[in-house]
C-alpha cells in the first residue's frame, strides 16, 4: 500500500522548535507563533500567517528593505526602516498583550 505524499512544508511543520520560554514559564513568549506564521506564509496562506503572528509580513518587509537599502542607499531609507521597525515592535507588543489577556480569561 502506498504511503501518502508529504510535502517539505509538512515535514517542517512537524519539526518546529519548541519555545524554551513557554516550556519553562508555562506561557507564550512575544515570539511564539512566528515559526508557524512563516510556514503559513510559505504555503501561501496570508490569513493564517496573520493569525499566528501579525508582525510577520511587516518584519519580512523591513528585513528585505534593509538589505536592499544597504545596496541602493535610498534617500529616506534609514528613516523608513526606523519607522517600520518601531511599528513592528508595537504590533508585537499589542499582539503579546492580547494573547496574555485572552489566555488568562480561558
Amino acid at each position: 500500500m502506498a504511503q501518502p505524499q508529504h510535502s517539505f512544508f509538512d515535514w517542517i511543520g512537524e519539526h518546529l522548535f519548541s519555545c524554551p520560554f513557554r516550556a519553562h514559564f508555562g506561557f507564550d513568549c512575544p515570539g511564539c507563533g512566528l515559526q508557524r506564521s512563516v510556514l503559513a506564509l510559505f504555503r501561501g496562506d496570508l490569513m493564517a500567517s496573520f493569525k499566528f503572528y501579525p508582525a510577520t509580513i511587516p518584519l519580512i518587509f523591513v528585513i528585505v528593505f534593509t538589505i536592499v537599502h544597504l545596496k541602493v542607499d535610498f534617500k529616506f531609507g534609514a528613516q523608513l526602516i526606523k519607522i517600520v521597525f518601531a511599528s513592528v515592535a508595537v504590533i508585537i507588543l499589542i499582539n503579546y498583550i492580547y494573547k496574555i489577556y485572552t489566555h488568562q480569561l480561558i
